[in-house]
């Protein structure tokens, strides 16, 4: 094993972090980072904001669901879905929004921007463990999408779509036990058997199970399967549509 996997194989979330300012040089770093991300086609669908200012991360934090690490982090690096820029390159070029309109509101572009996103935020993640900091996924931010545009001021076809703290961990946390290796890769086609992926998800309830005990002294023990399958029986975020149609993305 190398030292890149073993950092990889390291990652947990952080959620309780110092005062130590990440520096100019690591913002760079891990932004750098995020741009040698793949990217569809050159597109670059994105554009990451970074939040220093503990009022704004203080409104961020209440947006995302009272999350106290939103607040309590040195920097928070927002990622965005970004078709306006590519709208601006038509213009620049004089092709109108007549011809440009139903490519920036297809579905494909808006895949094009959120896949662009993540792998960017990926490569930012790494790059920030690898000097020694911490981070967290912030999903929440999609919880007040108005609000949150609002806030950080971007224009239509622009969509936050999730948030990244970062900072130096002020108290170590135990990484989950992901899912076997057996339940995620199978080859050449999906699993024909029904019963193999039903097999494999037993083993890892117990597993989990046993990791929720360890870690409440017994007061929780809650299965994958059953934490899943109380997400699905109660939906969320349902108007993202929605929100997304009022940004100029109403994917056709």
């Amino acid at each position: 094993m190398n030292e890149i996997i073993g950092k990889l194989l390291e990652h947990r979330s952080i959620r309780s972090y110092t005062a130590q300012p990440v520096s100019e040089e690591q913002i760079r770093a891990i932004v750098g980072s995020a741009q040698a991300a793949s990217t569809s086609s050159f597109v670059q669908a994105y554009t990451i904001i970074g939040i220093k200012d503990k009022a704004r991360r203080t409104r961020l934090s209440e947006l995302a669901g009272n999350q106290k690490h939103v607040e309590d982090c040195p920097l928070l690096l927002i990622f965005c879905l970004d078709l306006h820029r590519s709208e601006l390159c038509a213009a620049m070029e004089g092709i109108g929004p007549d011809r440009t309109r139903d490519s920036l509101e297809s579905t494909e572009q808006y895949t094009v921007g959120v896949v662009d996103a993540a792998l960017a935020a990926q490569n930012a993640a790494v790059a920030a463990e690898s000097m020694g900091l911490g981070i967290c996924y912030i999903g929440g931010l999609r919880n007040k999408p108005r609000e949150v545009a609002e806030l950080l001021k971007t224009p239509e076809r622009v969509v936050p779509l999730f948030g990244m703290t970062v900072g130096y961990p002020a108290k170590p946390s135990a990484a989950k036990p992901r899912l076997p290796l057996e339940a995620v890769y199978s080859e050449e086609t999906y699993w024909t058997e029904e019963s193999e992926i039903r097999g494999r998800l037993e083993k890892y309830n117990e597993v989990i199970a046993e990791y929720y005990r360890e870690r409440t002294g017994g007061a929780r023990a809650e299965r994958w399967t059953e934490q899943m399958g109380n997400r699905l029986a109660k939906p969320n975020r349902l108007d993202w549509k929605d929100y997304l149609a009022s940004r100029k993305l109403p994917l056709n």
